[in-house]
């Protein structure tokens, strides 16, 4: 008992010492905007403030456990620089998911089975995602020629090597550190430097009568905007997270007791209350970023600016609007919406290291890394494993019966709301291990609800012709993406 109470007890330690971080990045992010602005400071004063600040940070929060941090870092980095390009992406991976997964094991199995009561492995999740996407655009701007990338490859490709103070800043600053968001190495650059604003605006060919120049847009909307959101989350994590607990559905009257229609809507509200406090860290996390002026996305057609580059998410999206909707049933759990807020898990495991680069079964193996990425849990392994047959069911179910739905209004609007329904239980269903972590508790969920998804999907996969999927755009295609569509 004695046990318990110290780990409750220094998880919300850590907990309190991760907002409080938070928050100072946050006020800190408004003097770095505004002291430190790119025109009156050079972007080697801004590099080094951002990486000091971010590595007192990750002392503060986790002790000496942030020494993985640093020897991940200065290890890739001497990877980085010795490798040769054709090999520096491959290295870099092995290098970074090696030392990741070992050190997700140790704390865990090694040292502590459970919810460690120091858990540093978001920040190393974070530094991975970071380290491995570099390397893979370093490798495409220096060891790939320039026809056989697609064009966000191209936009992305690093042509030089970073220096060791780039680099440092880029994985260690205040910004992201912490709770992210990864973002690309060429946008980073760019805003230290201060050209991050002016290279979307001259993307969208900006014109605008009283201005001499290009428009500096102010992040301040953007990041109370946020603030709101971070807040309304903290509030239902305080209220709903509390009143429904995930091992509510350990309890024998969900398991022996409730019946079928019961437990699906209890398991979809007890998946809803466990969001709340990502959507809050995460919503804070773009706060800070915006505030320091960084993740400016561009321009809509009514000349309003836009500060969603970084987004982890969009709440809207999610819950109500569904890019699930126009894409398949939990695709989101490996594969981003498409849009301007690219940069993301998503983006890490979609277009940066994953499933826009290898030649066979890549939603197979994006779900795969997504699990290893996240830990050795084994909960984590029973999610993204049921998403790949629930993913390619509603694949299918897409391509065979959707276009029937598209002659009318009406219809269309029947098909949104059926699908919303359907994705938010097949959501809850296959993501509930994810929250659950162990086995057993797992098994018990699964066996209550009579493993139906896994049962339907499989049905789907055997039954429905697999037709090909149509796309609203032609894209160029390298051979590799033709093999990946074949296997898919």
């Amino acid at each position: 008992m004695t046990g318990v109470l110290v780990r409750r007890s220094n998880q919300t330690l850590l907990e309190v010492n991760f907002v409080a971080c938070q928050l100072f990045a946050l006020a800190t992010a408004f003097w770095f905007r505004i002291y430190l602005h790119p025109g009156k400071t050079s972007p080697q004063v801004r590099h080094a403030f951002a990486t000091i600040l971010g590595i007192y940070f990750v002392i503060f929060c986790f002790g000496w456990y942030s020494v993985h941090l640093f020897v991940l870092v200065l290890l890739c980095y001497g990877v980085m620089v010795t490798a040769s390009v054709s090999n520096v992406h491959r290295y870099s991976f092995y290098v970074a998911m090696g030392y990741l997964t070992i050190c997700h094991i140790s704390r865990i199995y090694i040292f502590h089975y459970g919810i460690l009561t120091t858990d540093f492995s978001g920040p190393l999740m974070i530094v991975t995602q970071k380290i491995t996407s570099l390397a893979f655009q370093v490798h495409d701007g220096l060891g790939r020629r320039a026809e056989d990338l697609s064009a966000e490859q191209h936009r992305l490709a690093i042509k030089v090597k970073p220096s060791l103070l780039e680099y440092l800043s880029y994985l260690l600053n205040f910004m992201s550190v912490v709770a992210g968001p990864c973002n690309n190495f060429k946008d980073y650059v760019a805003f230290i430097e201060g050209r991050h604003i002016h290279m979307k605006l001259l993307e969208v060919n900006w014109k605008q009568e009283g201005f001499h120049g290009l428009p500096e847009p102010s992040p301040n909307g953007a990041v109370i905007r946020k603030l709101y959101i971070a807040l309304g989350s903290l509030f239902f994590f305080l209220t709903l997270t509390k009143s429904f607990p995930i091992t509510c559905l350990g309890d024998d009257w969900f398991v022996h007791q409730a019946n079928f229609p019961t437990r699906l809507c209890y398991l979809y509200i007890v998946m809803q209350a466990a969001k709340p406090k990502y959507y809050f860290a995460w919503t804070l996390a773009d706060a800070v970023n915006n505030a320091a002026g960084f993740g400016f996305s561009g321009v809509d057609k009514n000349g309003n600016f836009h500060w969603d580059l970084l987004s982890n998410l969009n709440i809207w999206k999610i819950e109500i609007i569904l890019e699930n909707l126009k894409t398949p049933v939990v695709e989101g759990l490996s594969k981003p919406g498409k849009g301007k807020a690219k940069v993301s898990s998503g983006f890490f495991l979609n277009e940066a290291v994953c499933y826009e680069r290898v030649p066979w079964y890549p939603t197979v193996l994006t779900f795969v890394l997504s699990a290893l990425w996240h830990g050795v849990y084994p909960g984590y392994y029973f999610t993204f494993l049921t998403g790949v047959p629930v993913t390619l069911a509603a694949r299918v179910i897409r391509t065979n019966y959707r276009h029937y739905f598209l002659s009318s209004k009406p219809l269309k609007l029947i098909y949104d709301v059926v699908t919303w329904a359907v994705t938010q239980l097949a959501v809850s269903y296959t993501a509930a291990p994810f929250v659950m972590l162990a086995v057993e508790p797992t098994i018990s969920l699964y066996k209550s609800m009579y493993f139906y998804l896994h049962i339907v999907s499989l049905l789907i996969l055997l039954f429905l012709p697999i037709k090909p999927q149509a796309h609203t755009q032609k894209q160029p295609q390298s051979l590799n993406s033709v093999h990946k569509k074949k296997a898919d």
